[in-house]
Order: C-alpha cells, then sequence, then structure tokens
C-alpha cells in the first residue's frame, strides 16, 4: 500500500508543480507536502483506500478458495506442485475410481471393512483384504481412509495401496516420489495417497498435519 500512495504522489506531484511552476528538483517533496491543495489530497486518499480495499477482497477470496480446496469436494491433486503430468493423471485416476466411495456405506457394500486402524493425522483405515496381492493398481486401493468432518460423518480423506512384503517394493505410481513404508507393524508394502483431502506435506507422505482424528 505505501508503495501505490508514493506512486500516486509521485505522479500527482509532478503534474501539478509544473503547472504551477512551485517545483524544482530540491525541494520537490516539500513542495508536495506544503502546497498541494485539498482536492488533490483528496484524491490522493480516495486513491489509497479503494486499493487497500480491493487487496484486502482479494485475500479474502484466495483465503476462501484455499480452504474450500482443503476439503475433500475439492480436487485437492492440482494443488501439488513438482508432479509430472504422468503422475497428476494418475492420481486423477485414483480419484475417479473412488468417488463413489466417499459414501462409505458404499465402500462397505464393496467389501471394505473397519480394520480399527485409527491413526492421528491419518484417519480411520477400511480394508478390502479379498484385493490385497502382488498386483498395483492404482485404480483398486486396497485401503481407503476416513476422517470424521465436523458434521459428524466419515469423509474419504485419502487412498491406500497395500502389499505383501513377501513381494518386491511395487513399481507405484510414475516417477520416485512415491513413499512405501515397510515398517508399520504390518507385513504390508503400504503407500498412501492424498487425493481426497490437501496433504501440504506432499500427496505421498506417510502423515497429514491438517487431518485430525476424530
Amino acid at each position: 500500500m505505501e508503495n501505490l500512495f508514493n506512486d500516486a504522489r509521485r505522479h500527482i506531484g509532478k503534474s501539478f508543480a509544473f503547472r504551477q511552476g512551485q517545483f524544482n528538483q530540491n525541494s520537490g517533496s516539500n513542495w508536495f507536502n506544503n502546497s498541494l491543495p485539498l482536492s488533490t489530497l483528496f484524491i490522493i486518499t480516495c486513491i489509497f483506500i479503494s486499493a487497500c480495499q480491493k487487496q484486502s477482497i482479494s485475500s479474502d477470496v484466495e483465503q476462501a478458495q484455499l480452504s474450500s480446496n482443503l476439503k475433500s469436494e475439492a480436487n485437492a491433486v492440482i494443488l501439488y506442485n513438482g508432479l509430472s503430468d504422468l503422475t497428476s493423471r494418475q492420481l486423477q485416476q485414483a480419484r475417479a475410481a473412488t468417488a463413489n466411495y466417499r459414501n462409505i456405506e458404499n465402500a462397505v457394500k464393496d467389501g471394505y471393512a473397519d480394520i480399527e486402524v485409527d491413526v492421528e493425522h491419518m484417519g480411520h483405515h477400511f480394508m478390502k483384504t479379498a484385493i490385497v496381492d502382488s498386483v498395483f493398481d492404482i485404480r483398486q486401493p486396497e485401503i481407503l481412509v476416513y476422517n470424521m468432518n465436523e458434521k459428524g460423518k466419515q469423509e474419504l480423506v485419502a487412498v491406500e495401496y497395500a502389499i505383501p512384503l513377501t513381494y518386491q517394493r511395487p513399481e507405484g505410481f510414475s516417477g520416485s516420489g512415491d513413499v512405501w513404508k515397510d515398517d508399520s507393524g504390518f507385513p504390508l508394502w503400504l503407500l498412501h495417497a492424498w487425493v481426497w483431502a490437501y496433504n501440504p506435506d506432499g500427496v505421498f507422505n506417510w502423515t497429514n498435519p491438517l487431518v485430525h482424528l476424530h
């Protein structure tokens, strides 16, 4: 805002100085402070206030958009930086394939069951044991991760892939960004993908600081 005010002051000061013959290189600042008519100062004040209001509105809009994007209704994948186009497309495929499971009742009907693994900064884990095998399928995550929202409803926040440790580390998503864990205490390679709730620590990070267990 200070820069806007100074720019306006310089512009109007120069304009009026030459017209009134009261401006010189050594006293331009004093002239502005002492000789500008009240009408000119009023114009500058209006410009200053208007710019402040616009910036405030813009900031409020950006904050509201970010808040919305942190919820699972928004497309969290587009918020992640540094992903290749192929990885982004794969994550979008995971979202599309699990959209029906945002309603937890649909997940239960399809064989996902609560395995009572409830972890802070993760959520509640529901596994479909029938598909736990050596195959990594982006469209068929073995685990769905939910968390209770402010309305008391289970909300899908992430998908998780599980491959038995008896097999080699899965190839997973394109690139080297995915983080497979083999030390979780379960005999499984595990990989989270936060495609339904934005994770500031990264889409493949093990935990999400924005998710608090409810």
